[in-house]
């Protein structure tokens, strides 16, 4: 019991540390992208059940804003990059300065923004865990979708077949002055890809 509560923390440990790099190399992308200061909050790093997903961004009813793609590679999986409306709304307005409307009216341009964003955020966390982990792992061209989670994930599960039973939760917060907007990404590695990933950041199975 102990052995495992060890392994679990170090698990964990891992895991945060590849989170905080990855959250790191978001911030200067973003900076870099839109020529201005970006802060983010360390984040937070959680397991979940993979059916637990909706439930974290508001129940499977909620709209959201959603950047989908798969992870190929040594260890390949799924990532979801998931926003709530307000603060998608927030992120809109405050980092990329457009007058974004308080409705689930999206113009093409925002839509784009919002999706380079999940975009550098997925290649910047995947990018710190194959350091990490010295694996080849490259994401696919993302898609974005504006619906309920439940159908988001839904479609997610039609478009790359069966998910991993468990997902890695990376809680993103982005400051603007005393403004907060927080994001959820998701990496659902493949049941195959778990012990790869382990084993490969050094931590005992």
């Amino acid at each position: 019991m102990s052995l495992f509560k060890n392994n679990a923390d170090f698990k964990m440990d891992v895991l945060r540390e590849v989170g905080n790099i990855g959250a790191g190399n978001a911030a200067t992308a973003l900076s870099t992208l839109l020529n201005k200061p970006v802060d983010m909050a360390v984040p937070t790093v959680n397991f979940i059940p993979f059916e637990e997903i909706a439930d974290r961004v508001g129940g499977s009813e909620a709209v959201v804003i959603a950047i989908f793609l798969r992870v190929d590679g040594d260890a390949p999986g799924n990532m979801f990059f998931i926003i709530n409306r307000e603060p998608a709304r927030r992120i809109l307005q405050g980092l990329l300065g457009f007058n974004a409307a308080e409705n689930d009216q999206y113009s093409e341009l925002e839509l784009s923004a919002l999706s380079e964003i999940g975009n550098i955020l997925a290649g910047s966390y995947l990018s710190s865990l194959a350091d990490f982990t010295g694996l080849h792992m490259s994401p696919t061209v993302p898609s974005l979708a504006v619906d309920m989670a439940g159908a988001i994930l839904s479609f997610g599960l039609l478009q790359f077949g069966t998910m991993g039973e468990d997902a890695l939760l990376i809680d993103t917060t982005f400051l603007e002055g005393h403004q907060e907007a927080e994001g959820h990404f998701f990496l659902i590695p493949d049941p195959e890809s778990f012990d790869k990933l382990f084993r490969a950041l050094g931590v005992p199975i």
